[in-house]
């Protein structure tokens, strides 16, 4: 994803750098989440959510190397957001993750579905990929079947 494009090569167009600059700020929300989500999971638990969020932060530092070799401006992150239930104990901080994870499984969709560049398009099938089996693992934990929905990304 951080190749810079050849010269007078493809571009992105702007519908395509929407979509990767709505995942740059799901990327931020995620690592948002994943700061909180630690201090309220068990001890068996978190060594999994800190693996998660590097993977979240080394995507982000692609998508911003991206964002910038393509000349635009990243996205930059909140300095807080707004969870959709209140955080309290190990099964609300899972059930969060499971929300930010599925919330960039859904940005990431959109990039496949707005781009026709081919290397813009496996980098972000690859990040739905990852993304899927992270999301998996929480929503066992937090025992929301299916572990992996039919069409990860899509409400």
């Amino acid at each position: 994803m951080t190749e810079p494009p050849p010269p007078g090569g493809p571009t992105i167009d702007k519908t395509a750098m929407a979509a990767l600059q709505n995942a740059l700020a799901a990327e931020h929300a995620a690592l948002w989440c994943y700061t909180l989500i630690p201090a309220f999971l068990p001890p068996d638990q978190i060594k999994q959510a800190d693996a998660d969020a590097d993977a979240h932060r080394k995507l982000r530092g692609a998508v911003e190397q991206t964002l910038s070799l393509y000349g635009a401006q990243p996205v930059s992150a909140q300095p807080a957001y707004h969870t959709p239930q209140p955080v309290v104990d190990g099964p609300s901080a899972a059930a969060l993750a499971v929300v930010a994870e599925t919330d960039a499984l859904t940005a990431w969709l959109s990039v496949v579905e707005h781009t026709t560049d081919r290397q813009l398009r496996q980098a972000s099938l690859s990040a739905l990929t990852s993304g899927t089996l992270r999301c998996a693992r929480w929503r066992v934990v937090v025992r929301t079947p299916p572990a992996i929905p039919i069409f990860p990304g899509r409400p």
